[in-house]
């Protein structure tokens, strides 16, 4: 008999493939489903990052085995890029690692810095592979509450000493992931003056800093003084560029990070495929160019999302990045119940609060990424 490790046990159904388990259910029985769940962008690649990587495919020298760390000509383009962008500076051959996707860098960063019983921060609700990469590591979740009272933003005063003393990282993420929440320079300062008392290591998810509203602009959390020294920022082109499937993104920041963060995937993996590398090269040095025409068909998405949600009386705050929204489950309702509703009766996939977070309950997220919106919303009314 085949056992499973104890790690394995451990793990939580993983959410989307439990949605992905309902949504085949429900569209054997001939429902017309529409998808406001996975946060992957429907809109196609740009065409001529596309051009460059086919460019790409017919060069030999992209045929071997990459450098797991990243072309050096990658490193520079996402040096350049951040400079421009949050103007910060980064040492490309120390300051920055080359990813599978930023899932990846945030699944191996754990195994590098976390021993059996040390503590890491996570945010909750949060994205799930946080806490699932702790505990693979063998390390335990010390979960950090995300409240509306709070802007959706942890209580850094709420966390216990004897925590704080134990910790070894911290996860936080913003523009946030499912909240839609932001954060600003006064949030990241107490941060990067706490991680500095305590001695552990800030982990920024910043994934979707370029799909943000109305004139605002999201910040990097390395913009504040001293950010490089306790910790890194991880990035990823699948939300900027439309580059879900490309797998292709990076991490910057403190160079013991990066190095250690790099020693895991040396001896893990064998890098991103290079003629994928020559088109987020062009993709980065292309970026206002390549990213403003995705930006503005997400901004008149979440336009008519937010009008037609005010419209069926739900309660939520309107997002100013990302492509969530962050929902009041209607009373009488848990999450899961309301959202298992809507997928059943409505054909209506949206993704239950507490899926990502036991903080998460009462909440459900929608995403934009399906342009089906109005009729969506008007689905969603119809099932209260």
């Amino acid at each position: 008999m085949v056992e499973m490790a104890e790690r394995i046990k451990k793990l939580p159904p993983y959410l989307f493939a439990e949605i992905d388990r309902l949504k085949e259910e429900v569209a054997k029985k001939g429902v017309d489903i529409i998808d406001l769940g996975v946060g992957d962008p429907d809109i196609p690649t740009p065409k001529e990052i596309i051009d460059k990587a086919k460019e790409a495919l017919y060069d030999a020298k992209n045929h071997q085995y990459p450098s797991y760390v990243g072309m050096l000509e990658f490193r520079e383009a996402v040096a350049k890029w951040y400079k421009k962008r949050f103007n910060v500076e980064l040492d490309p051959k120390s300051e920055v690692v080359s990813l599978i996707g930023s899932k990846e860098g945030i699944a191996h960063l754990p195994l590098a810095f976390i021993n059996p019983g040390d503590y890491a921060l996570i945010p909750d609700p949060g994205y799930p592979v946080y806490p699932v990469s702790v505990m693979f590591a063998g390390g335990e979740s010390y979960k950090m509450p995300l409240k509306k009272e709070n802007n959706f933003l942890p209580d850094l005063d709420a966390i216990p000493e004897d925590i704080l003393k134990k910790a070894k990282l911290m996860f936080i993420g913003y523009p946030n992931n499912p909240t839609s929440a932001i954060a600003e320079a006064d949030f990241y300062k107490k941060v990067v003056e706490l991680a500095k008392k305590y001695d552990f290591i800030v982990a920024s998810d910043n994934a979707y800093s370029e799909i943000c509203y109305d004139g605002y602009k999201p910040i990097s959390f390395l913009e504040v003084d001293g950010a490089k020294d306790v910790g890194i920022e991880f990035h990823s082109l699948s939300k900027t560029f439309n580059m879900t499937g490309w797998r292709i993104g990076f991490a910057v920041g403190n160079r013991d990070v990066i190095n250690g963060l790099g020693k895991i995937k040396t001896n893990i993996d064998s890098g991103i495929f290079q003629a994928v590398q020559v088109a987020g090269i062009y993709a980065l040095n292309n970026s206002e160019t390549l990213n403003e025409p995705i930006r503005k068909i997400f901004q008149e998405r979440k336009d008519k999302m937010a009008q037609a949600l005010r419209k069926g009386g739900f309660e939520f705050d309107e997002p100013k990045a990302t492509f969530y929204f962050w929902v009041k489950v209607p009373k009488g309702y848990t999450a899961s119940e309301f959202t298992k509703k809507l997928l059943e009766e409505k054909g209506i996939v949206v993704t239950p609060g507490n899926g990502f977070g036991d903080a998460g309950e009462g909440y459900f997220r929608i995403s934009i990424t399906n342009p089906r919106i109005e009729e969506a919303v008007e689905r969603i009314q119809s099932a209260i």
